[in-house]
């Protein structure tokens, strides 16, 4: 791409100067708490964040580097599709209204900081809780790989190319396990602050900017896409992707199942200073949703402009559209917030890593166990570790974790059945759940690296999830039950605290 030197200056001034901006945050996030206060304190933030920070961390979260390039990725090459992030992101928060106050309450009322920590608690075995943190950081590491993938594009293309993507990566390692090192799940609050009002004030933006550019206005862009690209409104979309109304439907769906206990949500979940903020946030964040029908059109939009992009390239469908019309300040504001859009996902998922390994991992050593100090520091080596390794990985070899990254979402769908069913129903055992477990995982790894996802036109993880809760089930009833299993009555106790004592609320 040509610029001159004043644009590069520009642009890479912009941000470098809101990189600074982002680690600031996060060590003022903590000024005053000191150091001394546990692994609560650095993974939750300790459970006192109220509704507006988990609003802004929640959809921090959700809100990755996807969806400024691979949202317009695939509204450049699919079309109609891509509405399924919609869908069961909108369903998952609705999902969430339930979810996260039930297991906010079980995580409070015994002390617990991470999905690892209820799994083994419920089932009363600490070596499940191991299991279930290597399987949750097989299902991370290809996020963090991809967010610093996405950031380094990003910073690269902003940069005119003066910054090359080996040095845009190792940016993006450097800038966020610096500050989510220092200030956990609360600086990663404070940094998705600044993201969202770059986020929605850059969208709103170009949501303007671009079809007034580029075609006039709304009008005349919608009838071209009606006119020359029917195939990018309908399902299967364009391509013979093979994505049609029943993997829609069975994707939204187990996606919907999935975002709710996914770990990085479920840090969002326990940082809440109690259930009603949760419910509050659940009613507010569909409306960030709004924001992703941009980067989807503009995707689209990008076909008319750049035509031709084919592979990754198509997934700088977005930033080809403006770094050649806009002046470089606004380039370099724009770069921000995609970049921000990796730096704080990222973030959290390596403090739930993290988090997992020094409470239901490394904590059971004796010199750790009983001291949230010392898990502390021992979760923030780890949390250096995550990213060292997927940081040369990214270098080494892109690929390994990019094909594990097929398989994340439809991998964790599989532990749906052990947590939710498993706190919702008292007679799934600890051998139902893990026989629906490792049915689940081997089915859907089978289907998605024999390459038969979608099969039959369904999703292959809503497939093995079928399975997964059949074989549990089955189990559960004919199976043997462990002798010294966890008493019913203890998982499902009332929590009789404060938040939870409004009158007809429901609560386990």
């Amino acid at each position: 791409m040509s610029a001159s030197a004043t644009d590069t200056t520009v642009a890479t001034t912009v941000f470098v100067v809101f990189m600074l901006l982002t680690v600031a945050l996060g060590l003022l996030a903590v000024r005053g708490r000191g150091s001394g206060g546990g692994l609560a304190e650095w993974s939750v933030g300790g459970r006192s964040m109220g509704t507006v920070f988990i609003w802004v961390l929640m959809a921090g979260e959700g809100y990755t580097s996807f969806s400024y390039l691979g949202a317009a990725g695939w509204g450049y090459n699919h079309g109609a599709p891509v509405l399924y992030v919609i869908a069961y992101m909108s369903c998952g928060y609705a999902l969430g209204y339930v979810v996260g106050p039930t297991l906010w309450s079980y995580a409070r009322r015994h002390g617990l900081v991470t999905i690892t920590d209820m799994v083994a608690h419920r089932y009363d075995r600490p070596w499940l809780g191991t299991l279930v943190a290597i399987l949750a950081t097989v299902c991370l590491l290809p996020y963090i790989q991809l967010q610093i993938t996405g950031m380094g594009v990003v910073v690269s293309t902003i940069s005119y190319g003066a910054i090359s993507l080996n040095w845009a990566y190792f940016i993006a390692f450097a800038v966020t396990t610096g500050f989510v090192v220092v200030s956990g799940l609360r600086g990663s609050a404070w940094v998705s602050v600044l993201k969202d009002v770059l986020v929605i004030g850059t969208l709103g933006f170009l949501a303007v900017y671009v079809p007034l550019h580029y075609f006039d206005g709304y009008g005349p862009f919608l009838d071209r896409v009606v006119a020359e690209k029917p195939d990018w409104l309908t399902f299967t979309g364009h391509g013979g992707s093979g994505l049609g109304g029943g993997w829609f439907v069975t994707t939204s769906f187990l996606n919907s199942l999935t975002v709710v206990i996914f770990p990085t949500t479920v840090a969002g979940y326990l940082g809440a200073r109690n259930a009603d903020a949760l419910r509050r946030n659940a009613m507010l964040l569909p409306f960030y949703n709004v924001l992703l029908f941009v980067p989807m059109l503009l995707g689209m939009a990008a076909i008319f402009v750049v035509p031709g992009l084919t592979g990754a390239s198509s997934n700088l469908a977005l930033f080809k559209l403006v770094v050649d019309s806009l002046p470089a300040w606004t380039v370099g504001v724009i770069g921000v917030a995609a970049a921000l859009s990796s730096i704080v996902p990222m973030a959290v998922f390596m403090l739930v890593i993290g988090t997992m390994w020094g409470k239901s991992v490394l904590g059971a050593i004796p010199r750790l166990a009983g001291r949230p100090d010392r898990q502390r520091l021992a979760a923030q080596v780890v949390v250096v570790v995550a990213g060292v390794l997927a940081l040369i990985l990214t270098y080494a070899t892109p690929n390994t974790l990019v094909r594990l990254s097929l398989i994340s979402y439809e991998g964790m769908a599989q532990l749906v059945p052990m947590i939710l069913l498993g706190l919702l129903w008292r007679k799934l055992t600890l051998w139902g759940a893990l026989s629906g477990l490792v049915v689940g995982g081997t089915l859907v790894c089978a289907l998605v690296f024999t390459e038969n996802d979608p099969v039959w036109g369904v999703n292959a993880g809503a497939v093995a999830l079928v399975a997964n809760v059949a074989v549990a089930l089955a189990v559960s009833w004919l199976g043997p039950v462990p002798a010294d299993a966890r008493p019913d009555e203890e998982v499902l106790a009332k929590d009789p605290g404060p938040e939870e004592s409004v009158p007809g609320r429901v609560t386990v």
